[in-house]
């Protein structure tokens, strides 16, 4: 399952402002690194719990990290 335009990008963006390595970031969601990875290409769309996660961990929004409108 591949996710839509938003969302993609944006994890990789903040995950990297956040100084976070994708294991870092899957250590604290509680999911692979394969997973962020996948999610970062886009060839994976996150569960609502797993984006929730991962918002709360790069302390961001849904909707800046997920939302259909990039800057």
């Amino acid at each position: 399952m591949t996710t839509q335009s938003g969302g993609t990008n944006t994890v990789r963006k903040f995950r990297r402002w956040s100084e976070l390595s994708q294991a870092e970031l899957a250590e604290r969601t509680g999911v692979s690194r394969q997973t962020i990875a996948n999610i970062e290409k886009g060839n994976y769309s996150p569960s609502v719990y797993l984006a929730l996660s991962i918002c709360k961990v790069l302390n961001r929004t849904v909707e800046e990290v997920f939302g259909e409108e990039q800057d």
